[in-house]
């Protein structure tokens, strides 16, 4: 069963003075434990189909399905991480972490098992008791993926997540992420503007179409990541220097100019 579908999903948004449409005719499914990158043109509506999972918003036709379920709201199955990382500021790394087991009402010591691992998981333990305040971006924004991803959601939606990040600390990310997508599995479905990452993250990269967004082409990477050895190579510098992810690069580049509006 696949864990995402969105089925013929169209979004329209009628503005005061103009009517947008967002999506038009968006048919995806994406597989349980599959990593899917959308990339496309600004205003394309790569955030729309991200919030129509989320269940943040709706589709004006068409329906999008999670875990077999039609979406009408947001879930405890799907979480979500921001570009910026909407940190409570008055609250440690440890209590920020602990909120959403709070809510969800997880009895105390099973909630401290799970913060102690996800702490564990992102290279957080020596931060644990720190203020948001104290830490790097890069260090917010693992907070933020710990937080996300404590209460074992089947979904992980990120939209641009590493986008408000300065360059190295971006690589550094992307290479965590790598890492916790082999050791933890789970469904992604990741938002961004840049090619390198989404084909460094991707089992399969969607290309979009400008607004109103529809998919141009979806291209296989795990397959041939697979092939390649990427997984075997320690940076991502490594990777992204291999002939065939530099080929990738290039199709997806060309792919994307297309679709660029001229200039006037």
């Amino acid at each position: 069963m696949s864990a995402i579908v969105f089925a013929g999903a169209r979004r329209v948004y009628d503005l005061p003075s103009r009517r947008v449409v967002a999506l038009e005719s968006f048919d995806l499914s994406i597989a349980e434990k599959e990593f899917v990158v959308i990339v496309g043109p600004s205003g394309c509506g790569k955030t729309t189909c991200l919030r129509l999972a989320a269940g943040f918003d709706f589709p004006s036709s068409g329906e999008v399905n999670v875990g077999g379920q039609k979406v009408t709201g947001p879930g405890p199955d799907r979480a979500v991480v921001f570009q910026h990382f909407a940190l409570f500021p008055w609250k440690t790394v440890h209590d920020n972490i602990a909120l959403g087991l709070r809510n969800a009402g997880v009895p105390a010591a099973e909630r401290e098992r799970r913060i102690e691992s996800a702490l564990k998981l992102m290279n957080l333990e020596s931060a644990a008791r720190a203020f948001p305040h104290q830490l790097s971006g890069g260090m917010q924004q693992r907070v933020a993926i710990a937080r996300a991803t404590v209460l074992d959601p089947a979904v992980l939606l990120m939209d641009e997540p590493f986008g408000a990040l300065d360059a190295q600390t971006r690589v550094v990310m992307q290479e965590e992420l790598v890492r916790l997508a082999r050791v933890n599995p789970r469904t992604v479905l990741f938002i961004t503007h840049s090619v390198e990452e989404a084909i460094y993250l991707a089992d399969r990269v969607v290309v979009m179409t400008r607004a109103p967004g529809r998919i141009k082409e979806i291209i296989a990477v795990k397959a041939l990541r697979e092939q390649e050895g990427w997984d075997t190579l320690p940076k991502i510098e490594d990777v992204m220097d291999q002939p065939s992810f530099v080929q990738l690069r290039t199709h997806v580049w060309r792919s994307l100019r297309d679709e660029q509006v001229p200039s006037e």
